[in-house]
């Protein structure tokens, strides 16, 4: 039976229907596929930035906390540095203070005669020179002179040995120190100070523990006393 062209027309409508339809169905189906791939792609990148951010941020927050940590410490640093210059300002002050006290020494002649001879023995026994030359101040010229013979006897005594000791004339200690004297041998190759800052100071070193025990109490931190 032949198809009229009214049937034929209908079939190839209800065909192109049943092709669009299922055109659609494909479009949907692959715009909901692309959809979800796009969802799962953006939440992959906004999860690895999350990440990122977060990883940046930690970084950060690390970097401010060591910061911190160093600032503090060169606070602290600081604090102890200038506490350190404190204590040794006072204690500088106190050794200052123990120099000035010096000149008192030299007012007593009879106990500065005594000291001096004292000074001079403890050199000649570190020299064992015979021959030594003692500097010493222009004020002090006549004290010394007239010590030198007992000093020389109480030398003989102890060594044994004759020791010929002369004031230097050319050359004097300056008038502005404390006191004390200088001893040279060997055409003044050798010398030894024995004036009375240099005592001080050589006794300072040795004491400085000691003084700064007294005056701040016992450092729990230091292992030795130096």
């Amino acid at each position: 039976m032949a198809l009229s062209d009214a049937d034929v027309q209908k079939q190839i409508k209800h065909m192109m229907a049943f092709i669009e339809q299922e055109a659609n169905e494909k479009a949907e189906e692959i715009d909901a596929k692309a959809e979800e791939e796009f969802n799962i792609e953006k939440g992959r990148l906004v999860q690895q930035q999350r990440l990122k951010i977060m990883e940046y941020y930690e970084k950060k927050e690390k970097q401010v906390e060591l910061q911190k940590k160093i600032q503090s410490s060169n606070m602290l640093n600081q604090a102890r540095l200038k506490v350190l210059k404190v204590r040794e300002d006072h204690v500088r002050s106190v050794l200052e203070e123990a120099r000035k006290r010096l000149g008192e020494v030299t007012r007593d002649q009879a106990k500065y005669a005594e000291i001096l001879e004292s000074l001079i023995l403890q050199g000649l026994y570190q020299l064992f020179e015979k021959e030594v030359t003692v500097r010493v101040r222009p004020q002090d010229r006549e004290l010394v002179k007239s010590i030198l013979p007992t000093i020389v006897t109480k030398y003989k005594d102890i060594t044994g040995k004759d020791i010929n000791i002369k004031i230097d004339d050319e050359s004097h200690l300056s008038q502005e120190i404390t006191g004390g004297i200088e001893l040279y041998a060997l055409k003044n190759k050798i010398r030894i100070n024995n004036t009375l800052e240099a005592r001080l100071e050589l006794i300072s070193q040795q004491l400085i523990p000691q003084i700064r025990t007294a005056l701040f109490g016992r450092n729990v931190n230091r292992k030795f006393a130096d």
